[in-house]
């Protein structure tokens, strides 16, 4: 089954497909798409280079130089990240979200939604990071070991027992490399370096947020958007509106 969606702006229309292979944020898109949710709001945030993004339900309406990005629907969705499967090329369709530090699970929010648009990269870009993305793996895991031993650390530094820590701590390096090991290095499929290295998008949101369609057709109107010019807040100067309908599904 496919489902496409036809994203109506003053720019033009975007024509966008949704996956399956995330059901819960397909779902919620046809159901507020149908319901008229969306019938009004801006494109209230424009980065060029990067994204634009809309679904805030305050923003219809909205008088010059009022903030958005905060509205939404009282719920949020589970994260459905699909990666590597499913990644931020150019036209991917994603759900916006709170930072990790609010949000750690990083739930999606119920209505907002952003198109990438991004930039292509040199194949020696996304070796570095790659080797980025092996740190942080790194980081993450030696972090999550910390947590599970809060208790004895700080008993040890209370003792201030400075050869146990040393030993725990070397310990903790140890066990975070094993872990690693089996983890494997993050690497980018030859899919996703085809992808960026030709057609564009924004790699480090990969695994960060979730990606649940793509754009079929206009990407010329994605581009013009991206293009606007914007004032504060990255809200742009002429109001960019949309309706969105539902196409058809097709089994």
């Amino acid at each position: 089954m496919a489902t496409r969606l036809k994203i109506k702006t003053t720019e033009g229309d975007i024509l966008v497909k949704l996956y399956d292979e995330t059901p819960q944020h397909r779902d919620n898109f046809i159901k507020l798409a149908t319901e008229g949710y969306y019938d009004g709001t801006l494109f209230h945030r424009v980065i060029k280079d990067f994204m634009i993004q809309g679904g805030d339900p305050d923003s219809k309406g909205a008088p010059k130089g009022k903030m958005l990005g905060s509205g939404g629907p009282a719920y949020t969705l589970p994260a459905e990240m699909v990666y590597p499967q499913l990644f931020h090329k150019r036209g991917a369709l994603s759900a916006a979200r709170l930072g990790d530090e609010v949000n750690p699970k990083r739930e999606s929010s119920g209505s907002q939604f952003y198109i990438v648009w991004g930039k292509t990269y040199k194949p020696s870009e996304l070796k570095q990071m790659e080797r980025q993305m092996e740190m942080q793996q790194e980081q993450t895991v030696f972090n999550d070991l910390t947590k599970a031993h809060h208790a004895e650390i700080m008993d040890l530094r209370r003792s201030r027992n400075r050869e146990g820590l040393q030993v725990l701590q070397d310990q903790l390096i140890e066990e975070t490399k094993m872990r690693c090991k089996t983890m494997g290095k993050p690497t980018f499929t030859p899919e996703q370096v085809e992808a960026y290295t030709t057609l564009g998008g924004t790699p480090f949101l990969d695994n960060q947020y979730t990606v649940f369609g793509e754009v079929e057709q206009g990407l010329d109107v994605v581009e013009r958007i991206q293009n606007c010019d914007t004032m504060r807040g990255d809200r742009p100067k002429v109001d960019i509106t949309m309706h969105i309908e539902v196409m058809a599904v097709v089994n």
